[in-house]
């Protein structure tokens, strides 16, 4: 790639720096994608973002391109079928999780109209730019990501701790994390 300045964390691989200059930190506001998001940063827990990355596709299959609609039905051979997927992350409980989480992300649309609505809400539909001189200020999590995470669990999704939540909002962009010399904030 390039030899562009960007954020150290996306230096080890291409594909790690393809992710970091085309998906992360750019504001995502469709439902579909969000909830794409919402499923590999609950597989992620406990894990690193570059095995997820490196599964990406094979999670895409497995999930029948992340379709939130048929994820909420899937029955109990479906749920087998994936538990024996070596492709993916064979975490029982998060497999399950998937599938609560796709019920839930469909409450969410039908009181907020989107999940996008309910999740950018939190941030009053804008980005937050932390501006941050480097890495070493990012955090895991914030007030705002516990808040979030609060709310959803109420709702009962699973997975959704403080750092997955931040992680998250990371990805689709709700808050802006790259470094301040990183090409991509120009």
């Amino acid at each position: 790639m390039e030899n562009k300045t960007r954020c150290k964390w996306c230096l080890s691989s291409d594909l790690y720096m393809k992710y970091h200059d085309e998906e992360w930190g750019k504001p995502v506001y469709d439902d579909p994608t969000l909830f794409e998001f919402l499923l590999l940063e609950t597989f992620q827990a406990g894990l690193s973002w570059i095995t997820i990355l490196n599964k990406r596709e094979n999670f895409r299959k497995a999930f029948d391109n992340f379709d939130y609609k048929k994820i909420a039905q899937y029955d109990d051979s479906k749920i087998q079928e994936l538990l024996l997927d070596a492709g993916i992350i064979r975490n029982k409980l998060k497999v399950y999780s998937a599938i609560t989480n796709a019920q839930n992300f469909i409450k969410i649309q039908n009181e907020f109209g989107s999940f996008s609505n309910y999740i950018w809400d939190f941030v009053d539909g804008k980005p937050i730019d932390n501006k941050l001189r480097d890495l070493s200020q990012a955090q895991a999590t914030t007030p705002l990501s516990d808040k979030i995470s609060k709310d959803l669990k109420k709702r009962e999704f699973k997975f959704v701790g403080s750092t997955v939540v931040y992680a998250h909002m990371q990805a689709t962009g709700m808050v802006n994390d790259h470094v301040e010399d990183c090409w991509t904030r120009s």
